[in-house]
């Protein structure tokens, strides 16, 4: 057997059973052979040493946004922050009232001719034509996944091109979702009538802190929408996956709920595991949800031990600095992340908590993998499977600086930071895209990822 690769010396961590030293066997992009040690191999024409290190699936970071600064710069900056942060695929939010199938080719190759890591599309709904086009969509794009903001009634959702709709359209879309099987339905949870005074109430009293943005979107406000959608999904059979989970309370809620109706999926972000309201932060730290309380990250630590949460993404937005340097109620919402989700559930989950490497590789690898329809591919490391690997040192301690994270952004939450445990190798189809913290793979080295339902 011929064969272009063997990653040697290393401990791989499979999701399914845990830490193993084995070899890795790679041809023509695709995994072909799993060696124990000792095992005779192959002569391979590379040999990548990973002796002292651990060899992950590629990870996955399921909730990404191009286009809110330089759209097709994005494709090639953002994808490279992905990579750095040892992340080999990347599912991206289309955000747009305007039919897919006008666009939607346009888009994929204007990707694909610059992503550095694979990339999948979810499909916001915010019109009638995109719930009658879902179909379409599934069968002809390769999209399984379509996202509904629960907040985005009257004008509120302008700001991102999408339309207002009402709990009728959700109703519709439910159903819809349900009729199509197995797609998934992603969920943004908040009230936005509620929100709404809040804001007012706040901006008419002079309050205008970082915190008093997250009192502005109390816990109740995603709660209460999360308990709706999961009225409505087990109505109609649908399938729902609640996006960035923030607060305890939602968390409990979906616990209890999943007790009758178990077709509800759970993500988190890095943010809510390391920041709350009470960061010194200012602006930079403004993201829809808010960031919490200390219990409130605790519990979605819990959760994630635990298996209640599924998937860890970062909801990563590219904007400038420039655009959070205002009051807290005019910047920006959002910051980037994709980068910083290996490092912290290592650095914060692995080192100071005890979080097994095997559940990390879960929820940024396997549960992604298969909630969205690529586990064929992606997020496991077994024969057949892409060749895509992430080799990390557990050891390895940086100071977090955003310049070294490669994306169109200026700036990080975790700017000065120091964590422990880093990705040195991100390896996308066999061919290496990211070494010891540099891009070294060329731009137009990324596929689009057509998923059949899940």
């Amino acid at each position: 057997m011929d064969i272009d690769c063997a990653v040697r010396g290393g401990t791989v961590v499979f999701p399914e059973r845990g830490t193993v030293p084995a070899t890795i066997l790679i041809r023509d992009g695709r995994i072909v052979g799993i060696a124990a040690p000792g095992e005779e191999t192959p002569t391979a024409r590379r040999v990548v040493d990973a002796a002292g290190k651990h060899v992950f699936p590629g990870l996955i970071d399921a909730h990404l946004h191009f286009g809110f600064a330089e759209p097709l710069t994005e494709y090639a900056t953002e994808t490279a922050s992905a990579a750095i942060g040892g992340i080999s695929t990347v599912i991206a939010y289309f955000l747009t009232s305007n039919p897919y199938s006008e666009i939607f080719a346009g888009a994929k190759r204007d990707a694909e001719a610059r992503a550095h890591v694979d990339f999948g599309f979810h499909f916001s709904t915010a019109s009638e034509q995109h719930l009658a086009e879902m179909g379409r969509y599934v069968g002809e794009f390769g999209v399984n996944s379509f996202k509904y903001f629960m907040n985005f009634k009257g004008e509120e959702g302008r700001y991102m091109g999408l339309d207002g709709t009402d709990d009728g359209f959700l109703y519709d879309l439910m159903q819809e979702s349900a009729r199509l099987k197995d797609v998934v339905l992603v969920i943004h949870p908040e009230n936005i009538e509620i929100v709404k005074r809040m804001k007012t109430r706040f901006m008419a009293e002079g309050r205008a802190t970082l915190k008093d943005w997250s009192l502005s979107k109390p816990d109740f406000t995603e709660t209460e929408s999360i308990v709706r959608a999961m009225v409505f999904a087990r109505q109609f059979g649908a399938r729902i996956y609640i996006v960035h989970l923030s607060c305890k309370s939602g968390l409990d809620e979906i616990r209890f709920h999943r007790q009758r109706y178990d077709r509800v999926l759970v993500e988190t972000c890095p943010q809510y595991l390391t920041h709350t309201m009470d960061s010194d932060l200012g602006p930079i730290g403004k993201a829809n949800p808010p960031l919490r309380t200390q219990e409130d990250v605790e519990a979605m630590w819990a959760g994630i031990a635990d298996g209640a949460i599924d998937v860890v993404a970062s909801d990563h937005v590219p904007r400038k600095r420039a655009t959070k340097e205002k009051g807290i109620w005019q910047a920006s919402q959002g910051f980037p992340g994709t980068a910083m989700i290996l490092p912290v559930l290592l650095s914060e989950g692995y080192h100071k908590r005890g979080l097994s490497l095997q559940r990390i590789a879960q929820v940024a690898g396997s549960r992604p993998a298969e909630i969205f329809g690529i586990d064929g591919r992606k997020g496991r490391i077994a024969i057949g499977a892409d060749a895509d690997l992430t080799v990390v040192d557990l050891g390895l301690s940086r100071v977090v600086r955003a310049a070294d994270l490669g994306s169109w952004s200026d700036y990080s939450l975790y700017d000065g930071w120091t964590l422990k445990g880093w990705p040195v190798l991100t390896m996308v189809r066999g061919t290496d895209v990211m070494r010891d913290g540099r891009i070294v793979g060329p731009q137009g080295h990324g596929r689009f990822l057509a998923r059949p339902m899940a």
